[in-house]
């Protein structure tokens, strides 16, 4: 029952998580519309293979350097600068209309890879997400590991379970609309989705600029 508990709560907490906005789901859209379903669990698989690192590396007592603010103001002036880049190659795509849903090859692999890398590299480049994991999530990680191994396993699981049902659900419900979306409003989506995520790079690089000016001081 405990360790059902320590699943339940970590599913809840996550999904919570999950449904918030972020670079994050600008990448599962666009992929799903290009990509299909899978967009979903495979940018998922690879935020879930950084949780999961992250979560060996804490459970062996690394909080402190995760949580010092100059390692996290590197990560956000970086993570910054790589949402950018991702940023205005989607608007620089839907302005030159050199994208269509035409011409998308679901069965693209490397594509496919590309979209775990995504995954991985948006969350790993998000000064919040290592911050919350040294702190929030290493508290949670803490009272598993009462349980012993096992309950981290049942956190880590119930965890990235949130995280798999949403975008899932996200990129299944794009990807079902993609016979009922044109190549104008496809392309009017990733231009928007490239604002936003432009929108995030200049919040990661200013979190993280302001990071580093405290640590200085």
């Amino acid at each position: 029952m405990v360790l059902w508990g320590i699943f339940i709560s970590a599913f809840l907490i996550g999904f919570s998580g999950a449904m918030m906005p972020g670079p994050m789901l600008g990448v599962t859209i666009d992929g799903s519309l290009k990509k299909g379903w899978r967009a979903g669990p495979l940018t998922v698989l690879g935020h879930g293979i950084l949780e999961l690192i992250l979560i060996i590396i804490m459970t062996f007592g690394l909080k402190d350097f995760f949580s010092n603010p100059t390692v996290a103001g590197f990560i956000g002036l970086f993570g910054g600068a790589f949402l950018a880049w991702m940023g205005y190659g989607m608007i620089k795509s839907g302005i030159n209309k050199s994208v269509s849903l035409e011409n998308q090859r679901a069965g693209n692999s490397a594509g496919m890879r590309n979209l775990v890398l995504a995954g991985a590299l948006v969350s790993a480049t998000n000064p919040y997400f290592i911050l919350w994991w040294a702190s929030t999530g290493m508290e949670s990680i803490r009272q598993s590991y009462t349980s012993g191994l096992i309950g981290v396993f049942f956190f880590f699981i119930g965890h990235v379970l949130s995280d798999f049902v949403w975008y899932s659900a996200i990129s299944t419900a794009f990807s079902k609309g993609k016979k009922l979306i044109s190549d104008v409003v496809y392309r009017w989506i990733i231009l928007l989705l490239g604002i936003f995520i432009i929108a995030f790079s200049i919040y990661f690089i200013g979190s993280g600029w302001k990071m580093l000016l405290g640590a200085i001081k």
